[in-house]
């Protein structure tokens, strides 16, 4: 099976992330996508995280019902903060009959340089990216392991999701209704 791996802090998951992770399920090619919660990418401050459990629990809210999109708790098993290649090498081991294909934004591959062991992610792995704003052009985008895809562009972000409940605005639409409801029994964000 080809599974595409959506890595996130999911700080919440928002309708954004739904859409690109349906985009990769539906039209790139793979069988399925896992969304892969992370405790701490070591690229982010951690101060605005909330509890990993939490987001955890949000992200499975919001894919219930999908067939080909689940949600993987595979990092609370690692050390912190996570490095992806170490994700990749225990996720290897535990499903040597899967090919796992990296799915990340055009940010994340411009900053590809800075992430531990990126030369062998590169070697091993095929790379799925969807286009992020102000982030078009970079060394890698010609490399044999990346495919550019046609994912729909989104400009959602988390930080304007917690901003939005700090305000008190109405963030209905941006978040699945199930999360929305999470987030306002546990009183996150605000």
């Amino acid at each position: 099976m080809k599974i595409g791996l959506f890595f996130g802090s999911y700080n919440p998951i928002h309708t954004g992330h739904l859409i690109i992770a349906n985009y990769m399920a539906n039209h790139s090619g793979l069988d399925k996508v896992w969304l892969v919660v992370s405790p701490h990418n070591p690229l982010k401050e951690k101060k605005d995280l909330i509890q990993v459990y939490d987001r955890l629990e949000m992200a499975k809210l919001a894919i219930e019902g999908t067939k080909n999109i689940s949600v993987s708790d595979v990092e609370l098993k690692l050390a912190q903060p996570s490095y992806t290649i170490d994700t990749l090498t225990l996720l290897r081991e535990i499903y040597p009959e899967h090919q796992f294909v990296l799915i990340m934004g055009s940010d994340n591959l411009k900053s590809l340089k800075k992430w531990k062991n990126y030369e062998i992610i590169l070697r091993d792995y095929q790379i799925f990216v969807y286009p992020r704003p102000g982030y078009t052009n970079t060394e890698f985008k010609k490399h044999p392991s990346i495919t550019i895809t046609k994912t729909p562009l989104m400009e959602l972000s988390s930080t304007f999701i917690r901003e939005s409940i700090k305000e008190q605005k109405d963030i209905k639409f941006f978040l699945p209704d199930e999360v929305i409801d999470f987030i306002e029994r546990k009183s996150l964000y605000s």
